[in-house]
């Protein structure tokens, strides 16, 4: 019977992708019809409610439409082009200068955002045009942004990070801190590809000279850019508030700043950032909830039973185990999209883990590197399709251009598995 409660499940599920639901009402779909095949209380629509409301109730999820939130708000107060600003200070001057501006604004960008997708559309607007006219090749351009952008969900505040520390049960905090270190690489990574970029393209134009006026208030302006990230986590980090906490320090640091210090924060995008941050949040918080009661009837089908059960001789090799899951979540995040594949596997991996005593906070670190890899991979690649529009390319034309980058980073990811000490040992300091 087990069997055929995951042919229902996975059936339903693909049917409700093929003829185009969403991904949440697809969940539901697949969740339903398994419970018609179970019976009993499993249809009820007491039962049905009760773990749709569970699903979003969850205080660290409240962390989610803030951090949101606070992207919004330092999008439209003028947040982009000051990071821009200071980057160009201390790494604009090289070869390729633009480009290593492009990478670090993404990294501090990301420190503040936490979605790829919202900060490829911040910087490629004002970057991309900005590397054309200083003679880069649109492509590689686009391909370099495109890519640097994956730092955002692995940089705190992270929202893959929140989703799947709330269907895990594991600490938002220190999902956090140990998204710190693999930032760094990924930030490393990205530079030293392109560099060879840089020279095989031709490249030898730098960033535009900035003169000691600009300098200044270049940085007197980032500073307090730069702020808002420090004060998140080393208030995390000393316990100070917890992580729903700092979501909302963080937004009325955003307000103030983009009122009285940037002034380009208008009523006019105050309203429309809330508006904007409440469809973001509504749509990710109704797909937790249809998640939740997916994964109420895959634990009474009993389907993560039957899955661990043809894994279970891997669990007496947790390396091997973690390297089977995270290929899979590669593979799957060439069509899903990042928080689904969190809300559907999570759940369905949670017994191998436990059993295996793999750390859940290590292991969320290196799950939410894996998914986001599916952000610039076809045929989905929501920041593809991003980086496609804000940069006027084509996708076959960007695609090339991706994949240097891709390949590094997924060997990354392998580096992760087979090193865990890369996460645990700077998760421990700044834990």
């Amino acid at each position: 019977m087990v069997t055929i409660y995951t042919i229902v499940f996975l059936g339903a599920l693909v049917i409700g992708i093929m003829i185009g639901l969403p991904i949440a009402y697809s969940l539901m779909l697949s969740g339903v019809a398994t419970a018609l095949a179970i019976g009993g209380s499993a249809t009820s629509a007491q039962t049905v409610a009760a773990q749709v409301m569970r699903g979003t109730d969850s205080v660290s999820m409240m962390a989610l439409p803030f951090f949101i939130l606070v992207g919004e708000l330092m999008n439209r107060g003028g947040l982009t082009k000051r990071i821009i600003n200071f980057c160009n200070i201390f790494v604009g001057r090289f070869r390729g200068g633009l480009g290593y501006v492009t990478i670090f604004a993404c990294l501090m960008f990301a420190s503040l955002v936490g979605s790829a997708v919202a900060s490829t559309a911040a910087l490629g607007a004002i970057l991309i045009p900005m590397m054309v006219k200083s003679g880069y090749n649109r492509e590689a351009s686009a391909g370099l942004l495109a890519s640097a952008n994956l730092v955002a969900p692995i940089m705190p505040p992270s929202v893959p990070m929140i989703v799947y520390g709330v269907t895990a049960g594991v600490s938002v905090k220190s999902l956090f801190m140990g998204g710190i270190a693999p930032a760094v690489y990924l930030t490393l990574i990205m530079c030293v590809v392109w560099f060879f970029v840089v020279r095989k393209e031709g490249i030898t134009s730098s960033a535009p000279k900035m003169t000691p006026k600009e300098i200044l208030h270049s940085l007197v302006e980032g500073i307090w850019a730069l702020l808002l990230p420090i004060i998140i986590l080393f208030g995390l980090r000393g316990g100070i508030f917890t992580a729903t906490e700092a979501g909302v320090i963080a937004v009325v640091y955003a307000l103030l700043i983009g009122i009285f210090v940037y002034r380009e924060l208008k009523p006019k995008d105050i309203f429309e950032s809330f508006i904007s941050a409440a469809k973001m949040s509504a749509v990710v918080m109704f797909l937790a909830a249809t998640a939740q009661y997916a994964a109420y009837i895959l634990t009474i089908s009993r389907i993560p039973q039957l899955i661990t059960q043809s894994l279970a001789p891997l669990v007496a090799h947790p390396m091997l185990l973690n390297l089977v899951l995270q290929i899979i979540i590669i593979l799957m995040g060439t069509c899903v999209d990042v928080t689904p594949t969190i809300l559907i596997m999570t759940p369905i991996m949670l017994p191998l883990l436990r059993a295996a005593h793999i750390d859940l906070v290590y292991f969320g670190v290196v799950f939410t590197l894996a998914n986001v890899l599916g952000l610039t991979s076809p045929p989905v690649g929501p920041v593809l399709n991003v980086a496609c529009a804000t940069g006027d390319v084509k996708m076959d034309k960007l695609v090339p251009k991706v994949i240097p980058y891709y390949v590094l980073q997924v060997l990354l990811v392998f580096a992760l598995i087979f090193f865990p000490a890369l996460i645990q040992v700077p998760l421990r300091w700044f834990n």
